[in-house]
């Protein structure tokens, strides 16, 4: 598989605040990449920064062997790169069916009733016969549901997911986490910064741990769950995972 993504020497500062320390990062075409690690790690950031929500402060992002700039960043997210967030950022006064057609009619140039039709399709896929209701009117794991259907809807190669789960109620979050876990089988390059260790053990070709800005650890699930090397690591999952 080619490289998808390559995150060389990335770091970023909010002011004095060192967030990313020198990351380095590939994730190949069609790989599941699982994002774990505390909260204020820096996790959430570096996602942000391959999507260029964030701009890093040195080093460097490519997409597919192009490298982000200020100049390029929109035109690439356009055409790689979709985010589902932890808030789902749902258009309160548009219809679930116009949520998911704004971005391919306004930013793809696609005709309404092609841009439909995919909404529809996928849609068919997360929640089906909810095209009509607006956002109020459905549950958290529903707009959630929506937001990963606005995604697919864009048909790009990458979706990246900002802890999609944690603004959920818990009896919601395994609605939302069935359909990640079908969109797992298909092949799109996949980034997920959870807290979701059993979705992680699931889904991921690879899971990453963070902490104080630094990637510590990454391996299979099997390596990382069962034989973690760094100590910092070890002792995270066993408060997680008992």
């Amino acid at each position: 598989m080619s490289d998808m993504i390559q995150i060389k020497g990335l770091n970023k500062y909010f002011g004095d605040l060192h967030v990313l320390k020198d990351i380095d990062l590939t994730v190949k075409a069609g790989e599941k990449v699982v994002i774990i690690g505390p909260s204020g790690s820096g996790k959430s950031t570096l996602i942000r920064c391959v999507d260029y929500l964030e701009e890093p402060t040195s080093g460097e992002v490519i997409i597919d062997g192009t490298p982000l700039t200020k100049k390029n960043h929109l035109e690439m997210a356009r055409k790689y790169s979709s985010m589902v967030f932890q808030q789902f950022n749902l258009y309160p006064n548009m219809t679930v069916l116009g949520n998911l057609t704004l971005a391919p009619i306004k930013l793809q140039k696609k005709s309404k009733e092609e841009a439909t039709k995919t909404a529809m399709a996928a849609l068919e896929r997360v929640l089906a016969q909810k095209a009509g209701e607006y956002p109020q009117n459905l549950s958290g794991g529903q707009q959630q549901r929506v937001a990963i259907a606005r995604a697919l809807c864009t048909k790009q190669p990458i979706i990246l997911f900002d802890e999609p789960t944690s603004a959920l109620d818990p009896e919601m979050v395994q609605e939302v986490l069935d359909v990640m876990v079908e969109l797992a089988q298909e092949n799109i390059t996949m980034i997920c910064v959870t807290h979701e260790m059993g979705f992680a053990r699931q889904v991921a070709d690879r899971v990453v741990f963070m902490d104080d800005g630094q990637i510590l650890e990454e391996g299979t699930p099997d390596h990382f769950f069962e034989n973690p090397e760094n100590p910092r690591c070890r002792d995270f999952l066993s408060k997680i995972l008992h």
